[in-house]
């Protein structure tokens, strides 16, 4: 049995005990545990404890790994094994009570991603990929859409809190967007968006200003349900290059043409 055979079920434990941390939480936050890491970007006491419980337990399932974390943990970087963690995808939405909010955890070997888990807490929906299998929702397989106009397809996007300068751009993607396709949705997650890009429920994403933590996970679940990730280029530079579309097979090159001609 290979290590993603061994930890797997742990794993998803972990991740799913996390999130219900997280829910019991929600509702007991006020304005006094909230700080401000950023214009428009919160941490709260739940983003710190939960990120320390997933650092205690992924170190136990890969001993001396490394980690990227939203929250700042540390871990080995000389480790061949990295986790990428969100501990809380969605704090802006959870500080307000409403959902979704996600956990988001990829792992990757020698810098290539082989796991990707994002558990939305507010529809105890646990979407997951592992290298070698296929795209899951709650133990069932998920594919991205089969829609191929812009004019039968939902799309998802989020709106930068930094960046601004390249705000004038985007809103000429936003603009043609709404005019052919068939709606824009704003969840306020990004794990989440690209996690129903993955099962189908939308058709395409994109957003800018995101980190890794924000997509990695999300990512590799759209490309094992059979999607494309790619960024504003359309090359493969979405994971450090704050900037990421995910599609179904068949509207990355028009999506990505589109976002490149009002964003050049």
């Amino acid at each position: 049995m290979n290590i993603l055979e061994t930890i797997k079920n742990p794993l998803l434990e972990l991740i799913k005990d996390t999130g219900l941390f997280i829910k019991k939480e929600k509702g007991d936050i006020d304005e006094q545990q909230v700080d401000d890491k950023a214009h428009n970007s919160f941490v709260t006491y739940v983003d710190k404890q939960a990120e320390s419980m997933l650092v205690e337990g992924l170190q136990k399932l890969i001993p001396g790994s490394g980690f990227i974390a939203e929250e700042g943990t540390a871990g080995e970087t000389s480790s061949e094994w990295r986790w990428i963690i969100d501990p809380l995808d969605g704090t802006t939405n959870y500080i307000h009570d409403i959902y979704p909010v996600s956990v988001s955890v990829a792992l990757q070997h020698k810098e290539k991603t082989v796991v990707g888990i994002v558990y939305e807490i507010g529809l105890d929906e646990l979407f997951y990929a592992f290298e070698g299998e296929k795209a899951m929702l709650n133990g069932k397989e998920i594919q991205t859409s089969s829609h191929t106009n812009l004019q039968d397809s939902l799309y998802a996007t989020g709106f930068p809190y930094y960046d601004y300068e390249r705000l004038p751009g985007y809103m000429k993607v936003l603009d043609h967007m709404m005019q052919h396709t068939r709606g824009i949705r704003r969840l306020g997650s990004a794990a989440t968006d690209l996690a129903y890009v993955a099962c189908g429920r939308f058709d395409a994403f994109f957003e800018y200003s995101l980190s890794p933590w924000d997509v990695a996970a999300g990512a590799f679940i759209v490309q094992k349900a059979g999607g494309t990730v790619m960024d504003f280029k359309g090359g493969d530079n979405y994971l450090f290059g704050e900037e990421i579309i995910a599609t179904n097979s068949h509207l990355s090159k028009e999506t990505q043409k589109i976002i490149a001609h009002n964003m050049d």
